[in-house]
């Protein structure tokens, strides 16, 4: 059971998870060194929580205590209760959802492991009526995201969103690839990062030939109007789809090593209006659509 612990002054040291959220080179620097991620509100914390993320400590209004009483008493953990004005104090920005917890990173899987057998949760409601995380399945996965070097934490939770919601089994990460854990991509997200199943490369020249060896076709996803359209290209039994960095796209090293450069046609409309191109949480969505078929 959770210990209630009021707090009034934003500079205690016990609150040092949740200081300057806002500054994204901090929290790396602190998340990396105490293993360590932050989730922002009720329905996120409670998908952190049952996925099986250790909770370390929660920062919340004291409103919150009767809405999130069921997890507080299913948690070893200090709950910290502030008011709205020393919680902005502490991270930096308003918080409008009044509730945060810090949780403890669990050891990422090695790709070739994502690969053979995915362990696909889905986001539903737990026995007790909550958002949750449902009881998981095993199985190889057949769809299955690659992302090469996106650097916008929004961009990752929208993409972990869409797949989540559009059946993808599993998410392969570039090396310098946005942290999915971090606390915008988290939110973004709205815990989906906690249903897909994802694994980080340590070689992003070679590690592409690991998905092939295991099996998928690999499509590149480009703006490239000459490429195959999407709906028309060859998709065998597992399929690994490769999108680009935000502003360059998939790199010549990655579309190079595709089995098939797809793309998602434009109207002529669109291109005589200077639209060339989506933007890749746009492009994910109807790319993962696709992928269902």
């Amino acid at each position: 059971m959770a210990s209630l612990i009021p707090v009034s002054d934003p500079a205690d040291p016990r609150l040092a998870d949740y200081v300057r959220l806002r500054d994204v080179n901090l929290r790396k620097s602190l998340e990396a060194e105490h293993g360590l991620f932050v989730a922002e509100g009720e329905k996120v914390i409670r998908r952190a929580a049952g996925a099986g993320f250790p909770v370390r400590s929660l920062l919340m209004a004291r409103r919150w205590t009767g809405p999130l009483a069921d997890l507080l008493d299913g948690v070893d953990a200090p709950a910290y209760l502030v008011d709205d004005a020393t919680m902005e104090s502490i991270t930096g920005f308003q918080v409008h959802r009044g509730a945060l917890a810090s949780l403890e990173r669990l050891p990422l899987p090695s790709v070739d492991s994502v690969l053979t057998a995915a362990r696909r949760a889905a986001i539903g409601e737990d026995t007790a009526g909550h958002p949750g995380i449902s009881e998981p399945h095993t199985r190889p996965p057949r769809r299955v995201l690659v992302l090469e070097d996106l650097v916008d934490h929004a961009n990752v939770g929208s993409i972990y969103r869409c797949a989540a919601a559009l059946g993808i089994d599993a998410i392969i990460l570039s090396p310098r690839c946005a942290d999915p854990l971090y606390r915008r991509s988290v939110k973004v997200s709205m815990g989906a990062v906690f249903a897909i199943p994802y694994a980080r490369m340590t070689n992003w020249h070679d590690d592409l030939g690991r998905l092939r060896a295991a099996g998928f076709t690999l499509l590149a996803l480009t703006p490239d109007q000459t490429a195959t359209p999407m709906e028309k290209a060859s998709m065998g039994d597992r399929v690994a789809l490769m999108l680009g960095s935000e502003g360059d796209g998939l790199s010549s090293h990655w579309l190079d090593e595709a089995d098939e450069p797809v793309c998602i046609p434009m109207s002529g409309d669109a291109m005589s209006a200077g639209v060339d191109s989506l933007n890749v949480t746009a492009a994910a969505a109807i790319a993962c659509h696709t992928l269902m078929r």
